[in-house]
């Protein structure tokens, strides 16, 4: 049984470790409310009636970027590629070190099959086939992703995607590919090394992936995903145009 009092007090326990002045740090404590409460909706409607199961869910959400913490400290950047993984260092804090333990005391051996999985492979390009328990890593994506349309709408991203950034940055036609093709832009078709109107493109694409209808539908009502879809750019206008297709 998971007492949500009790996780969300282990939360704040483990995030006053940090400087909540940092504003990375501070998105990151907003961040993991609201993909919690994301996941706890989405599940609603995959889990009828299964208050456990909704549990579970929500409390990966609050769970899934344990490492952000960590790799901000450390790093000083929320960049995987030029720091290290995050999800990876998180599911590692938590099992690995034992914290799992202050958030859900005495936990079954299946709560944390469900979760370590799930944590760990949140920002993956891709899910491996025959994942046991794969619906939860699912829910838990999707309402990753969502929140995270939000988060480049406010500072520190809002600039950075400006209209006055992007204007007259090109987009090579392996990442407007993926566009035509509803999905994501793996690092090898340019993500690594792309300019920041090709990395919103990117960004924007997490869309094409999102499992569920009821992730498609908040997505669309929340209005994130369409202000930055509506900056002035004739590539995004082609991204707007496709998700338009599956929202």
């Amino acid at each position: 049984m998971i007492n949500r009092k009790q996780a969300i007090q282990a939360f704040k326990d483990y995030a006053a470790n940090y400087d909540a002045g940092n504003i990375n740090i501070a998105l990151k404590i907003v961040h993991t409310y609201r993909v919690a409460a994301l996941s706890e909706r989405i599940a609603k409607h995959v889990f009828i009636d299964d208050l456990e199961a909704v549990n579970v869910s929500w409390l990966l959400g609050l769970l899934h970027d344990i490492g952000r913490f960590e790799q901000v400290t450390r790093y000083g950047t929320f960049i995987d590629a030029d720091s290290v993984d995050h999800a990876e260092l998180g599911a590692d804090i938590l099992f690995k070190n034992n914290l799992f333990t202050s958030f859900v005391p005495g936990a079954s051996q299946k709560l944390r099959n469900i979760a370590e999985p799930a944590i760990r492979l949140h920002n993956k390009l891709k899910l491996p086939d025959n994942l046991e328990h794969e619906v939860y890593a699912k829910i838990l994506r999707d309402a990753d992703k969502i929140d995270i349309f939000r988060v480049l709408t406010e500072p520190p991203y809002e600039e950075k995607y400006s209209d006055e950034k992007l204007i007259g940055l090109p987009v090579r036609d392996k990442v407007m590919k993926c566009v035509i093709e509803h999905r994501c832009v793996s690092r090898a078709e340019g993500h690594s090394d792309a300019n920041a109107l090709e990395k919103l493109i990117s960004q924007c694409c997490m869309a094409f992936e999102l499992e569920f209808a009821e992730s498609r539908k908040i997505a669309k009502e929340q209005g994130y995903l369409e202000k930055l879809l509506n900056k002035k750019s004739k590539e995004l206008a082609v991204v707007r145009q496709e998700i338009g297709r599956i929202l």
